[in-house]
């Protein structure tokens, strides 16, 4: 009799292991099945943080490198830009000295040609940038605007941020004319356009417009 009950009771124990293994093993999901999500709440304050002046990058000739996915022997494109686009938000982006409040930049003082960083320019082969006979390298490029004009200055600091500009640098300078009244352009926008001579670098914000003629030896 008692071997029975020890019989009867080992029965229902492996029953119930057997029971909870295998629901358990139903439950799982295999590791390589499982959705990886990202949290809805973000509180790391480096990720809420995110930058409000957006990088691009532009090349010439314009795009580039869709080009060079399609043809891998592609030889390296003419030139390259990498800059930060800020935004206009109300404000007024260029301004007289008797100007105090709520603008970007007065007249007269050096600009990245952006924000962050300084803005880069790398020429993959010699270059005239607007008269200025430039070798082919990696420089940053920034200005300083006039009403009616905006000089232009490139310079052989690189990775600096764009409000410390080492004069003891430049390379070249040149002045461009600028038009004003274009259609506005909340972020300012850089691009690369043909010309006869190689391609004009339009720099646009606002409703005020520049370009910079460029040409290859």
């Amino acid at each position: 009799m008692l071997a029975k009950k020890i019989i009867c009771l080992f029965s229902t124990a492996f029953a119930v292991l057997m029971f909870t293994a295998c629901s358990q093993r139903a439950g799982d999901k295999p590791t390589e099945n499982i959705i990886r999500q990202i949290p809805t709440i973000i509180t790391d304050s480096n990720l809420l943080s995110i930058d409000k002046s957006p990088m691009d990058m532009i090349y010439f000739p314009v795009d580039y490198p869709k080009e060079k996915m399609a043809n891998p022997g592609l030889p390296n494109p003419l030139a390259r830009i990498i800059y930060s686009r800020p935004q206009r938000n109300g404000r007024i982006i260029f301004a007289d000295s008797s100007v105090t409040r709520n603008f970007i930049l007065h007249y007269g003082q050096e600009w990245r040609l952006g924000a962050n960083e300084a803005t880069e320019i790398e020429f993959f082969k010699p270059a005239t940038v607007n008269g200025k006979k430039i070798a082919a390298g990696r420089y940053i490029i920034y200005c300083i605007p006039n009403p009616t004009s905006w000089k232009i200055i490139i310079n052989s600091n690189l990775f600096s941020w764009g409000l410390h500009m080492d004069k003891t640098k430049d390379i070249a300078e040149t002045e461009i004319p600028v038009s004003n009244n274009n259609p506005p352009a909340e972020y300012f926008t850089m691009i690369f356009q043909n010309s006869s001579n190689g391609c004009d670098l339009v720099m646009h914000w606002g409703d005020v417009k520049a370009i910079l003629p460029i040409s290859f030896n």
